[in-house]
């Protein structure tokens, strides 16, 4: 990771359009940090006292602040990193339900749970907060990963502190705005414009009591190693190389068309994209016809951009490498020659192990289709990366399919659905795509549940 001082012009928006910078905001310096951690800790005592109803009735009213400025924060989002506006309005709007799920389900999913002791007396497990926790964010989805890191802390009586990625920083502080707004006390929800080099000294801070990172391998090593010395919870949501198996489709044009959709989503760059699509042999030859003809479709003029040109010139590097060793390019794959980071949607076919596009997340528009003999097959090659986030599998027996999702080592799989997605889904992986469970039940990875015992009779 690199270290950058204070003070320095480090948050920068630039344009992926174009390639050129917008604005840009200096790093915090020590004593901001300082004053950010001081502030936390001071909303923490005060903010732990409230009632389960108080905190979920202010975190609904956030949700809603946050809806009415989907247009705005649609827009932000595309000039920071090319989202399309129809899927940053989409993105809010799936931000709002985790708003909603978690203040109609908070009290119950932070119940006390009553035990059985053996022998007389009772046992209650309580749903306690622990302390300021921060998230260390990306920029793919600079408003969902946000929210699912940050509203079940919240609800749960935690404060939050943001460290955004460096690209989107006019997301990060609006997305401050709208917890203010909202009428959250100040130090419940912090954007702090940190270094690396701060982030570390955070996590050492003994008044914060985890972290949770979405990001690069590279980076989650880095934040995990801090917070183990440091003996803080660490929740990491790391890259992915996700498999998407068709065993056999009575449409196999559809299944293209549902392929080629789902690996162009957010331009491609999603943890749980479909990285890999593996095909049945007797499939295999139709469905590449189908899926180059979905790529030539594809108009480049109006194609979004990746969310920075050096991310679009990583790709070309990675899809270069593969023709270079004998892969085929069937369709798109054209860094664009000006600044910007556009890059056409691409077919590659042919990969084998020598290649980057082998080991490596390609984390933009290439699909790379495998081809596979059998069942069998398909289970081997779909558990032969050290990535375990998501997976599909598609057949029309679905207990075929079943059958084979049983079997792949992943934190989620979908039988015949490249995803099911909701805040009550918990969401995670194994393996190099990280540790720990966002959503739904991981409302406890940063909970103290404290065991309370009473006797029957005073023992004294």
């Amino acid at each position: 990771m690199t270290l950058h001082g204070a003070g320095q012009p480090a948050y920068q928006v630039v344009d992926p359009a174009t390639g050129e910078p917008v604005r840009s905001f200096p790093y915090a310096t020590d004593t901001e940090v300082a004053e950010i951690l001081d502030a936390s800790h001071a909303a923490y005592l005060g903010w732990r006292e409230r009632t389960v109803a108080e905190r979920v009735d202010l975190v609904r009213r956030a949700g809603a602040a946050l809806l009415r400025r989907s247009d705005e924060l649609a827009a932000t989002m595309r000039l920071e990193m090319g989202k399309p506006l129809s899927e940053g309005i989409d993105e809010i709007e799936y931000c709002a339900s985790i708003f909603d799920y978690y203040a109609d389900q908070g009290p119950a999913l932070l119940a006390d749970e009553e035990l059985a002791p053996h022998g007389e007396g009772r046992a209650v497990v309580q749903s306690r907060p622990i302390g300021p926790v921060l998230g260390v964010m990306p920029w793919n989805y600079p408003c969902y990963q946000v929210a699912r890191f940050a509203v079940p802390n919240l609800v749960l009586g935690n404060t939050v502190i943001v460290k955004h990625a460096e690209s989107v920083p006019l997301t990060a502080r609006a997305l401050e705005e709208v917890f203010l707004d909202a009428g959250l006390p100040y130090g419940a929800y912090l954007n702090v414009f940190a270094t690396h080099a701060q982030i570390e000294a955070v996590i050492a801070d003994p008044r914060v009591q985890g972290v949770s990172l979405t990001g690069s391998e590279r980076a989650g090593s880095v934040v995990a190693a801090a917070a183990g010395r440091h003996l803080k919870k660490c929740v990491l949501e790391l890259g992915g190389s996700d498999p998407f198996i068709v065993l056999d489709s009575p449409d196999v044009t559809t299944a293209a068309t549902l392929a080629w959709r789902t690996r162009i989503h957010n331009n491609g760059q999603a943890c749980t994209s479909n990285k890999r699509i593996l095909m049945m042999a007797d499939i295999y030859d139709e469905f590449v016809t189908a899926l180059v003809a979905e790529a030539d479709a594809v108009d480049t003029a109006v194609h979004p951009p990746l969310a920075s040109r050096a991310a679009a010139e990583h790709l070309a590097a990675q899809v270069g490498d593969a023709v270079a060793k004998g892969a085929r390019l069937l369709a798109g794959g054209v860094l664009a020659p000006d600044r910007s980071a556009r890059f056409s949607p691409a077919v590659l076919v042919d990969v084998t192990e020598d290649m980057r596009a082998w080991h490596e997340e390609l984390f933009g528009p290439v699909a790379v289709v495998h081809r596979v003999t059998d069942d069998e097959h398909a289970v081997e090659l779909a558990n032969s990366t050290p990535y375990g986030l998501g997976a599909a599998v598609f057949s029309a027996d679905p207990e075929r399919a079943r059958r084979v999702a049983e079997r792949l080592e992943t934190g989620m799989a979908n039988i015949n659905t490249p995803s099911m997605d909701g805040p009550e889904l918990p969401f995670g992986g194994v393996g190099r795509s990280g540790f720990g469970r966002e959503l739904g039940p991981g409302v406890s990875e940063f909970m103290n549940k404290r065991l309370v015992c009473a006797a029957v009779q005073p023992h004294v």
